[in-house]
């Protein structure tokens, strides 16, 4: 009698699939360092350079031995106090230092928040379209994903009744994120209230996503549910980091803020799992926290009139229909429209095939709904230079005008 062969990757990690986003980003730069003149819309990154006074506080804490040494696992104390008092300035938010653990980026608070959590069978509710993340996280845990679908018709924003059509009970938390990536949406405090109250109600955790919070455009005011829903402080976790306000995305410093039970299993997760966050980064998001909010100010303003343009320019394309984002910096069109038509030779029948056929032909690169859980949309990152947005937007029109 044989054994039968096992698996050399086992089934937990062999059931990840790679970043849909970085996957594309990836692939559109090797084309580029081939020659192609490929232009990319797939990462979720500011194209601006991280503030001078910021880098040089990481140039001069490099040059200070003590940051060439361990530190305590949740975070350099000052650092914590100083993400302490940044929440409570900027969402209003009142926590002391022992509610943060300073992670290594959002995606480690995202991944240790459900693994301090969920326990197998734990179900969390996922309104849809999401990050490419949050599922892949959940499951880790040994969580289920519940996906609960938005479109057009709300705005891209969950409703009450429908968190409670999903909630069974095996329910444990409801993932959060406003303003949305993938889709701009930002959720007006009535309805943040309605969310946050529901769940208390319920006994369901809330896993708040706030990365975008000063990405907002227009009428769109940022809530943060922990604060207009004080009742739920002792059941919601926040998760945050200096990535997208303060263009650090390869510094890789985020943090998460919540109950001290939790934050304190989290951070003996991960003082197995990686330790202290690399010290240099530590200290240019001290600096980052502890100063003024000019550089994201400038940004804003930058993003809001990629966004006009982006969103102008799609609305102009047969076959894609575009609502306005208000928060973040994409734009997530539908192309349903597009799909089963003839395009080149070709007649692309999901968006994933759409997808590859744009970057073939018109050298663009986008990220599919399949990767945010709803098939037929493109999701489009505006944090790019606006030549290249004009440009980029521009060859999509002039491929898609071919569809017959």
């Amino acid at each position: 009698m044989t054994n039968a062969p096992r698996s050399r990757v086992s089934h937990r990690i062999g059931a990840i699939a790679e970043s849909a986003t970085l996957a594309v980003d990836a692939k559109a730069k090797a084309l580029k360092a081939a020659g192609r003149p490929v232009i990319g819309f797939g990462a979720g990154e500011p194209d601006f350079a991280t503030p001078p006074a910021i880098v040089e506080a990481a140039i001069q804490a490099a040059r200070d031995p003590k940051n060439h040494r361990y530190t305590p696992a949740a975070g350099l104390p000052e650092l914590r106090e100083a993400i302490a008092a940044k929440t409570a300035r900027d969402s209003g938010l009142a926590v002391g230092a022992g509610h943060v653990l300073v992670t290594n980026g959002g995606k480690q608070a995202v991944y240790q928040a459900f693994a301090t959590l969920l326990d197998p069978g734990d179900e969390v509710l996922l309104p849809a379209p999401f990050w490419t993340t949050y599922p892949e996280a959940i499951a880790l845990a040994g969580g289920i994903p519940v996906q609960v679908d938005t479109d057009e018709s709300s705005g891209f924003q969950v409703a009450v009744a429908q968190l409670e059509a999903a909630r069974t009970p095996r329910t444990k938390a409801l993932l959060f994120c406003s303003p949305s990536n993938p889709t701009g949406a930002v959720y007006p405090r009535e309805l943040v209230e309605a969310i946050g109250r529901w769940a208390v109600e319920h006994g369901v955790w809330v896993v708040t996503d706030e990365i975008y919070e000063h990405l907002v455009y227009g009428d769109a005011i940022f809530s943060s549910m922990p604060v207009v829903v004080p009742e739920l402080v002792d059941t919601c976790v926040v998760v945050n980091g200096v990535a997208k306000t303060y263009a650090m995305t390869g510094w890789r410093v985020g943090w998460m803020i919540g109950p001290l039970d939790v934050i304190k299993a989290a951070t003996n997760l991960q003082s197995h799992l990686t330790s202290n966050v690399a010290n240099v980064s530590q200290r240019a998001a001290l600096a980052a926290v502890s100063g003024d909010l000019s550089a994201v100010a400038m940004m804003r303003e930058a993003f809001d009139r990629r966004r006009h343009t982006m969103v102008r320019m799609l609305g102009e394309i047969p076959g894609v229909s575009c609502i306005e984002p208000q928060g973040a910096f994409y734009a997530y069109p539908s192309v349903k429209a597009i799909l089963g038509l003839e395009l080149r030779g070709r007649r692309p029948t999901s968006s994933a095939e759409l997808a590859e056929l744009v970057l073939e032909e018109a050298e663009v690169a986008v990220v599919p709904g399949e990767a945010f859980g709803t098939p037929g949309y493109f999701r489009l990152s505006y944090a790019l230079g606006d030549d290249d947005l004009v440009e980029g937007v521009h060859r999509l029109g002039k491929l898609f005008s071919e569809a017959q």
